[in-house]
């Protein structure tokens, strides 16, 4: 079974960074795409950024040049730098994977870019 677990959420000013990182146990293959989803109350979930095989990414207009999505070589740990961040960014961040047609889901880590 994969799990996935992220962390490095948290309280920004705007214009500050963060990093979050996702830790995944279980099995990953070269074609798992990884990615980077948030919500925030009342909206569906957005996808923000995905990694996939040899590190192919894709990023949501909202984010490009801003973030970035990175993963290891062992492809056990996905990170999203987070640079420039705005209010608009605040969010709960999701980590997902997706291996062949399943799908796996972390509880989620809190953003929040405030003055």
């Amino acid at each position: 079974q994969v799990q996935l677990v992220e962390s490095g959420g948290g309280f920004v000013q705007p214009g500050g960074s963060l990093r979050l990182s996702c830790q995944i146990s279980g099995r990953i293959i070269s074609s798992s795409v990884m990615a980077w989803h948030r919500q925030t109350p009342g909206k569906e979930r957005e996808l923000v950024a995905s990694i996939v095989g040899g590190g192919i990414t894709s990023y949501a207009d909202s984010v490009k040049g801003r973030f970035a999505i990175s993963r290891n070589r062992a492809m056990n740990s996905v990170y999203l730098q987070m640079n420039n961040l705005t209010p608009e960014d605040t969010a709960v961040y999701y980590c997902h994977a997706r291996i062949g047609a399943a799908n796996f889901w972390g509880p989620g880590t809190q953003v929040t870019v405030s003055s």
